[in-house]
């Protein structure tokens, strides 16, 4: 498949380094409380319980079903104290996607991984599905959600051109283009449309083929 997507596309209004805009810790919730509910009962319906999870872009929360547990929950994101105030997590790292897209993990580490409205700062994206793609066994879920918040100075030029129908297919090309997963899913799973924050996930399972 012809790759669609250039440099342009993933420009930002601010392209200074990551790590100096997500240095300051913001303990807060970047979706009000029926969205991540929403979000919580949908993980609990796909992501095994018990198993080993990987919470990518997370931040002091991670939207998990508080009556499941998980052998490991391990969140990566930009800021360590919001890593540490995230009651949910068992361990955590934070490393720039953006800069190093490598994730610091064997193959087929996890039964899961979840990106839980942050996909749109991606300037990498198909080098990090593959990572993702890597380190899930045959069968686990990505799960990626998004709602229409952002930080726009931060987010690819793409995402901001688009609205939530055509995110949904730009995540369902990331997928498509990086290989290693199954069909694509894409779900609205807003709680009170017009009442609440909308709310869209697009996921797939990792394939049984070996990564090329």
């Amino acid at each position: 498949m012809e790759n669609p997507f250039r440099p342009e596309h993933f420009a930002r209004i601010d392209e200074t380094p990551d790590g100096w805009f997500y240095r300051p810790a913001r303990i807060v919730t970047h979706i009000d409380d029926p969205a991540r509910a929403s979000l919580a009962l949908f993980y609990k319906e796909r992501l095994p319980a018990g198993g080993r999870i990987l919470d990518l872009m997370s931040s002091c929360v991670s939207h998990m079903p508080e009556d499941v547990r998980f052998d490991r929950l391990i969140g990566h994101g930009m800021n360590v104290e919001e890593l540490r105030a995230n009651p949910q997590l068992t361990g955590g790292f934070v490393q720039d996607l953006n800069a190093s897209p490598a994730l610091p993990f064997a193959d087929a580490s996890f039964d899961g991984c979840t990106v839980a409205v942050s996909v749109q700062y991606m300037t990498r994206p198909l080098e990090i599905f593959r990572e993702v793609a890597r380190v899930l066994r045959p069968g686990a879920p990505f799960i990626l959600s998004f709602s229409n918040r952002m930080f726009p100075t931060k987010a690819v030029a793409i995402w901001r051109a688009l609205g939530s129908e055509q995110h949904g297919g730009v995540v369902d090309m990331y997928f498509r283009l990086a290989g290693g997963f199954g069909e694509t899913e894409f779900l609205d799973l807003s709680p009170f449309p017009g009442r609440s924050d909308p709310l869209y996930v697009v996921c797939a399972v990792r394939g049984e083929e070996p990564l090329l």
